[in-house]
């Protein structure tokens, strides 16, 4: 258990960030005031450092600027007992391909008008799958993360929290998001090789495991409870902070009960 009062620092992407989610504590970095850092922190009266920055990469955790900010790990010193990551996401541009395959799909029909030539054109421009090599190289980034931490502040408990699910079963291509068939899987796929290199970054470092992405399966898109939201193009609703394919409230609230379950554990 972590003390009361104690430093935490978070660090991550976007799916620790919480873009849309009300009240966003800095715009630039998409970052709200009810993501699941300070969720736990408020929970288990923590001192927080928030430094988790939407389309952040490991290389900005490690060594990286980000339009002003320093790397994020410039945020951990040797009085922090607790660390979060969740990034690596945007080293497999997976939620990046999701959005564009879904705009271009979204953008290909009035395109079909002009022809079925053209809208394939379109549709074409995405590529969904990774090798494996990817995968590996965003597990040994993990890990690279986890022994700089360990480096700067010895006592700290890392935690490396993987994403919430997009796609589960109850996920249908076409009506609930704008893939058809043969592309939606693919993204399962990728998000099954980014929690395998959590995993795998985990089991090297024994840093703590908090899998999102198993406990949202069943909510994931299209599912009765969402945690996450879906796709939309509609300029009224993105305007208004609507993000597609990320967390939502209710998504925070979830990892950050499944964070601070563990850390009571």
């Amino acid at each position: 258990m972590i003390p009361p009062g104690s430093r935490y620092v978070a660090l991550g992407s976007s799916f620790a960030a919480g873009p849309g989610i009300r009240p966003i504590v800095h715009k630039q970095a998409g970052r709200s005031g009810n993501n699941y850092a300070h969720l736990v922190a408020a929970e288990l009266g923590l001192e927080l450092t928030d430094v988790t920055y939407s389309g952040a990469t490991t290389a900005h955790l490690l060594d990286t600027r980000q339009d002003d900010a320093p790397p994020q790990l410039d945020a951990v010193g040797p009085d922090t007992a607790l660390v979060t990551i969740t990034a690596g996401g945007n080293d497999l541009e997976y939620v990046g391909t999701f959005m564009r395959g879904s705009a271009l799909n979204t953008l290909a029909k009035p395109a079909t008008i002009l022809g079925r030539r053209v809208a394939n054109r379109i549709r074409a421009r995405v590529s969904y799958l990774k090798d494996d090599a990817d995968y590996q190289a965003a597990a040994d980034s993990l890990i690279t993360v986890v022994e700089n931490i360990r480096e700067r502040s010895p006592n700290a408990r890392v935690v490396l929290v993987d994403y919430l699910t997009l796609v589960g079963p109850s996920t249908r291509p076409r009506l609930d998001v704008p893939l058809n068939e043969e592309q939606l899987p693919s993204v399962a796929m990728m998000a099954d090789g980014l929690a395998a290199a959590f995993a795998k970054a985990a089991a090297a470092t024994g840093a703590d495991l908090i899998a999102a992405s198993a406990a949202s399966r069943d909510h994931a898109i299209g599912s009765p409870e969402p945690w996450t939201t879906g796709f939309s193009l509609q300029p009224f609703r993105l305007l208004r902070g609507f993000v597609p394919y990320h967390p939502n409230a209710a998504g925070m609230r979830a990892v950050a009960d499944l964070i601070v379950a563990r850390l009571r554990a």
